[in-house]
This record gives C-alpha cells, structure tokens and sequence, in this order.
C-alpha cells in the first residue's frame, strides 16, 4: 500500500472541521498528509485539493468523511472519482459509506455496487443543494411580497445634509470635516453625495 492521504472539507472560513478530523483519527495519517479545504464545494478548484491530487500515485488511498465532503456536483464527483480510481489507480474510502471503499471487493460485481451507490449518493448530494437553493429565492421572493426589504437600506438626505453639501461644495470643509458633521463615515457621505447627484439628474 502506498500513502494514505485524509481530505477535509468545509463550507466557509467559519466552519470547524474538528467533526472530520475525529472521523479520520483512526487511520493515523500524518498530519502533511491531511489537505484541507474551506470554501463551497459546487467545483473543485480548491487549492489543497488540487495541490493533493498532484501528489497521488498508484497504490495510495485517499479517506473522506462523506462523499458530499468530496464534493457537491453530480457530474464532477464522477469524473473526479473515475479519474482518481481509474486513471491514477488510488483508491477512495468513504468513512459513511462502506460500500463506497474501493480497496475492498475489487472484483466486477464490487465495482459495479460502488459505482451504483456513488451515483446514487452524486444525484443526491446535487439534489440537496438545488433543493436548499430553491428554497431560498422562494423564500426570499415571499418576503418580498410581504414587503421586507433586502440590501442596503435607503438612507434619507435630511436638512443637515444639504447644509453639510453646501459647505463642502463652496470648500469651507473638507470630506472628512463633513463626515464628521453628520456622524457617518467618509464612505456613507460620498454613498450619500453619489444617491444626491443622480436624484438630480
């Protein structure tokens, strides 16, 4: 057997992946070998997955949590498995998935199972992800009728602003000294002056 080599995949920069971690203690691998990840995982132009799979070569296994850890595109969990499997001879293990462990039943009907569950389990993992996506623009278009507003909220150009403008326009003040005036920051008064300028218009 070659190396074993423990992939880790998290969702954001906020997210802990100690869950993961546990679930591959019990395969000793040497922490140079874990590769971690944290951003989406709707491709897989992630940079420690990418500098991993440059690494493998026939005989090494690579072990993740789940197969959603993998990845969440039905298609590129494909390719990316048979190009893994088949192209550089690793092998995947799927610590939730039993079934999905190539170093075990490596005859026909093993491939045949695995290759069933794993798009099974693809189809699945996309479907989710289409499902929560739909789930929230319908959300979202609901709030909408209800009257909730979304973005940046609409900020008013009271009295003090136009007289705060005057100054700064005949230079008695300068964009800071105006930012100031009106307790807002530098960028909020030139948000406000821009908003000023096209209402004009």
């Amino acid at each position: 057997m070659g190396n074993i080599y423990g992939y880790i995949r998290v969702s954001s920069k906020d997210q802990n992946e100690d869950r993961q971690l546990t679930a591959l203690e019990p395969y000793h691998i040497k922490k140079s070998d874990l590769y971690i990840d944290k951003q989406s995982g709707k491709d897989f132009n992630r940079p420690a997955y990418k500098k991993m799979i440059r690494k493998l070569k026939a005989g090494d296994v690579v072990i993740v949590k789940s197969i959603d850890r993998l990845g969440r595109n039905y298609k590129e969990i494909l390719k990316q498995w048979r190009s893994i499997t088949k192209d550089k001879g690793v092998d995947i293990i799927v610590i939730d998935m039993p079934l999905l462990d190539t170093t075990r039943n490596k005859d026909l009907l093993g491939t045949f199972i695995s290759d069933i569950v794993l798009q099974l389990l693809s189809f699945v993992s996309e479907n989710e992800r289409e499902n929560i996506s739909q789930r929230q623009a319908e959300g979202i278009a609901a709030a909408k009728l209800r009257g909730v507003k979304f973005g940046r909220p609409q900020l008013e150009l009271n009295e003090d602003f136009h007289i705060v403008l005057k100054d700064w326009e005949e230079k008695k003040i300068n964009a800071p000294e105006a930012a100031a005036r009106m307790g807002i920051s530098i960028r909020s008064f030139y948000y406000r002056l821009e908003k000023y300028r096209k209402e004009k218009e």
